[in-house]
């Protein structure tokens, strides 16, 4: 029976209905750009100190009842002597040449206002050191330098509530994590098509719906169920237009064409961060493009592949008699030959799920390898991707230098598919991403530019990679398992980025830390992506047996004893 590249052949590589199928799912993952890191400005913590009622305090006293950030503080023998032990000497901790405030306590106002009122002056009459502190029991002041408004502000994530901050990030992994797991199964189950738009939808409603949340509890609720829209629908169009063009376009569209979409949605975030500056406004310009995609229902296809995996050969012809006419092309009397011959008979419809992947040895080391390599992309992508919008002062150009870079790497990405073998493309991307990680540790502090120029060549590796494995993951697998497979690397790989929050929090105890962490974990990879089969210039497999036969290099410590794999009926579609 010929593959399903050869059978449409006839269409022709770049026909009208590929270009609409290719521009239309690029377009359909923008949202993807803005929803994954619309988080680095709703998140952020705008500069803050305790708010001070207007009561009657003197000039001295009102500039400094917010008392300076202390690093530590030491007894001194050489201090001046009042009456009993010693002043201690004190250690400020100082930004951009200034002494920075406490942002969670204040001098008890009761005490400053008795002392103003005696005409005390602070540092003279007073040792500061000496006066008691409370928190911000009127609650906080917040900078509008930067936002008029985040979530941050909104709902006081600051001080002893800070830890939401954070933790805010990782629901909405957790969402997307969720999301990718189901949506892979359901997509194999219902078609990509259904899911896609589904996961489309979800996105668009609950970021909309978010800009009512009354309180940070269901705030994250909404932001939770967006999530599970987030990656699902990248998925599910990155699989729908995989399995429906072919050759070097179906490479060109899973290597660049989505991922430029994702960076373009991306770029643009920080241009529309900039003009919305409340986080409300920003969510609902956010969610409004969503709109637009609905009416893509009508132009974009089912899977054709899907579709004759579960036996519906005529809806698959269908759509390949509509692309025909599309391209301007003759189409054969019957397009599926093999297929009609024994639509007939009963066909053996085959529902597969996730213990497909873990049944026979070959499949369940090459899923946990890809989970693997997964997972140290995508904690390596994010983590990069948020410490990198600390680059500038200004949010909004760091923002945009991290999405900038993408741009070369997802061209480099598409000349490594369409010229390297794909597994070696994967362990040099691994290396290219640890090494600059590990050589930051020697730049001397003062050449802070150097430090810069290899974390964006550390994140520039990393997402070639990142993108690599959409691809590769699509090619290994077959069409009955494709998205399942798909899904649970992507489920896995979101653990990754529920984890960032706090592996960037590392840095608090050693700098570089995160660095060797992300380092370590690419090398690790790197060695077990040696055991991955190839599959550079070879058809996308239909059948598991198709996948089974897949050569790989065998590792000695992890082989196993076979699984037999069930005979194929001769009356199966496939």
């Amino acid at each position: 029976m010929k593959n399903y590249a050869d059978t449409v052949a006839f269409l022709g590589p770049w026909g009208r209905f590929q270009q609409v199928v290719f521009f239309l799912l690029c377009a359909s993952i923008m949202p993807n750009g803005f929803g994954a890191f619309t988080l680095v400005f709703l998140t952020d913590v705008p500069s803050h100190h305790c708010i001070v009622p207007d009561v009657n305090l003197t000039e001295d006293w009102h500039k400094i009842i917010i008392p300076v950030k202390l690093l530590y503080k030491v007894s001194s023998s050489h201090g001046l002597r009042k009456g009993y032990g010693y002043i201690p000497r004190l250690y400020v901790k100082v930004v951009n040449g200034k002494q920075e405030l406490s942002k969670c306590s204040r001098y008890r106002l009761d005490v400053v206002r008795n002392l103003s009122a005696q005409g005390f002056i602070p540092g003279r009459d007073v040792n500061l050191t000496d006066l008691e502190q409370e928190g911000c029991v009127d609650g906080w002041s917040y900078s509008r330098d930067i936002y008029q408004s985040t979530i941050v502000s909104e709902f006081d994530l600051v001080c002893s509530e800070q830890w939401k901050q954070p933790f805010t990030s990782t629901v909405f992994f957790l969402g997307v994590l969720f999301g990718s797991f189901f949506s892979g199964q359901l997509s194999d189950r219902f078609g990509r098509k259904p899911v896609l738009f589904v996961t489309i939808a979800v996105q668009m409603v609950f970021t909309f719906v978010q800009v009512f949340s009354a309180s940070w509890t269901m705030f994250t609720i909404f932001l939770f169920i967006s999530g599970l829209g987030q990656m699902s629908n990248f998925v599910a169009a990155l699989v729908l237009g995989a399995e429906t063009l072919t050759g070097n376009v179906r490479v060109l569209y899973s290597s660049m064409g989505t991922c430029l979409g994702f960076a373009a949605g991306y770029m643009m975030l920080p241009l529309f961060a900039y003009f919305l500056r409340d986080w409300k406004s920003l969510l609902l310009a956010l969610s409004v493009p969503g709109l637009l995609y609905l009416p893509l229902w009508w132009f974009i296809p089912e899977s054709p592949r899907w579709l004759l995996s579960q036996g519906r050969v005529e809806e698959a012809e269908a759509i390949v008699r509509k692309a025909a006419k599309w391209n301007k092309v003759q189409a054969p009397g019957v397009i599926f030959q093999d297929y009609s011959v024994n639509k007939t008979k009963t066909h053996s419809k085959e529902h597969h799920n996730v213990l497909d992947l873990l049944r026979n040895s070959n499949i369940r080391i090459t899923t946990l390898i890809l989970c693997l390599v997964s997972f140290t992309m995508t904690t390596g992508y994010y983590s990069l991707s948020f410490n990198t919008s600390q680059l500038h002062v200004d949010p909004y150009i760091s923002c945009f230098i991290s999405a900038a870079i993408e741009i070369p790497a997802y061209i480099s990405c598409w000349l490594a598919l369409r010229y390297l073998p794909r597994r070696l493309s994967v362990i040099g991307t691994l290396l290219l991403g640890a090494v600059p990680l590990y050589l930051i540790q020697l730049v001397p502090q003062s050449l802070t530019n150097m430090s810069v120029a290899l974390e964006m060549l550390g994140k520039f590796g990393i997402t070639i990679g990142s993108s690599l494995m959409f691809a590769y993951t699509a090619e290994l697998y077959p069409t009955v398992l494709r998205n399942t497979a798909t899904g649970i690397c992507t489920t896995v790989s979101r653990v990754g980025s529920c984890i960032t929050p706090f592996l960037l929090q590392l840095s608090l105890y050693f700098k570089y830390l995160p660095y060797i962490i992300l380092g370590t974990l690419a090398v690790v990879s790197a060695f077990a992506a040696v055991f991955l089969p190839e599959s550079f210039g070879r058809p996308l497999p239909e059948t598991i047996q198709q996948m089974h036969k897949r050569e790989r290099i065998k590792c000695p410590c992890i082989a196993g004893k076979e699984t037999p794999i069930p005979v194929v009926l001769l009356d199966s579609p496939l």
